[in-house]
């Protein structure tokens, strides 16, 4: 794709995206606090990678403690 074509769909997909923010923005501000809730269990699966180092394999027998 030349660079001017990447321009102009760039440009193309901003007003797009402005337009639909401000078209459908009663209905992704009614949305936004149930994203809020969807986003805490996605992010303790993602970021907390499970509970503690219980089963870790790298760790040494005895959990590394002495």
């Amino acid at each position: 794709m030349p660079p001017r074509a990447r321009w102009v769909f760039g440009a193309f997909v901003a007003i797009a995206a402005v337009l639909l923010a401000f078209e459908h923005r009663a209905h992704v501000l009614g949305i936004l606090p149930w994203l809020f809730l969807l986003a805490c269990p996605l992010m303790h699966l993602f970021m907390h990678h499970g509970h503690g180092d219980r089963h870790r394999h790298d760790a040494p027998p005895g959990g590394g403690r002495k």
